[in-house]
């Protein structure tokens, strides 16, 4: 017996997983929002990670109490403490620190190199082996994204600013929060993954967040994208990306997340006055039937490469 998810599971998978990749894709440009320019600064960024923590974990403990949720078991904490280090602390630290130096457009793309990380960190914990035609896929769409970077960026070329190292670094700690996560949304409801982990993270971020309280006057539009950044990117965009994740595969769902940049792109147009050309959408299109062939590739367990082998 075939331990892949079936045809109607993986369909679910994916539209919720699309759902949850285009809440995450505001969350770039609010930050942006949020934490201003160098040359008129707003929140900042250890506030604005630390605080959408605290907010969302308070979110979080009502939901469990109103669902009468149960507590994690003793195996299962050591996952959430991954979960909790990869999306509540690594991602929203790392990326709110950048946002201030690099715009919006810049660090969508470097998103490009997610559902890849995510895949194969997710490969590895969950035993699958994808076909080499779903890796091309997953190759040749990064790749797309990081020419669309270069050709974007013009004579000057993709400098290496220290912010995208930590853009960089913070793709790394997604992808491990991600496909934890994904584990764990086998074993619980997939939403209270990520509740778990913002109640276990809250003994460090509430008093990081009463540091960093903001002692200077913010304007209505920060606070705005600090309040996204809060309830959808930290909480409710979880719910419906772990949920695909389960359903769907972690190695098949997270190749959405070659979209991600490009919906980032269109919703920055309109919040922060950035352009979109015929480059943009061209790349665009061209990364989604990628994940579309990429979604026909097959995606064995490792059981199921046992039998065809015994």
């Amino acid at each position: 017996m075939s331990s892949n998810p079936s045809s109607h599971a993986v369909r679910r998978g994916y539209a919720l997983g699309l759902l949850g990749v285009c809440v995450f894709a505001l969350t770039l440009p609010m930050t942006r929002l949020a934490t201003g320019t160098p040359e008129a600064p707003q929140l900042a960024g250890l506030y604005i990670a630390a605080g959408r923590a605290v907010v969302a974990a308070a979110l979080s403990a009502l939901f469990l109490l109103a669902v009468r949720a149960r507590l994690p078991t003793r195996a299962q904490w050591p996952t959430l403490a991954w979960v909790a280090l990869g999306v509540v602390f690594g991602f929203p630290f790392l990326t709110s620190i950048a946002m201030r130096h690099v715009e919006a457009v810049h660090a969508s793309v470097i998103v490009g190199v997610l559902p890849l990380a995510t895949a194969a960190v997710g490969a590895l914990l969950q035993r699958q082996r994808p076909s080499a035609g779903f890796w091309l896929c997953a190759f040749a769409g990064t790749g797309l994204v990081v020419a669309f970077a270069i050709l974007r960026s013009g004579s000057a070329g993709l400098s290496l600013h220290p912010a995208d190292l930590l853009l960089l670094l913070a793709m790394a700690c997604a992808a491990v929060g991600y496909a934890h996560g994904a584990r764990l949304a086998q074993q619980m409801p997939a939403t209270h993954v990520i509740c778990w982990a913002l109640l276990l993270s809250l003994p460090l971020t509430l008093p990081l967040t009463l540091w960093t309280w903001p002692q200077t006057p913010v304007s209505a539009a920060a606070w705005g994208g600090f309040a996204y950044t809060a309830v959808f990117s930290m909480w409710l965009g979880f719910f419906a990306w772990y949920q695909g994740l389960a359903l769907g595969g972690t190695v098949r769902v997270s190749q959405l997340q070659l979209l991600q940049p490009f919906i980032s792109m269109l919703c920055a147009v309109p919040l922060l006055g950035e352009t979109l050309d015929a480059l943009t959408l061209g790349c665009g299109l061209a990364v989604i039937a990628l994940v579309y062939a990429g979604r026909k590739m097959p995606v064995h367990s490792s059981l199921t490469l046992q039998g065809k082998t015994s």
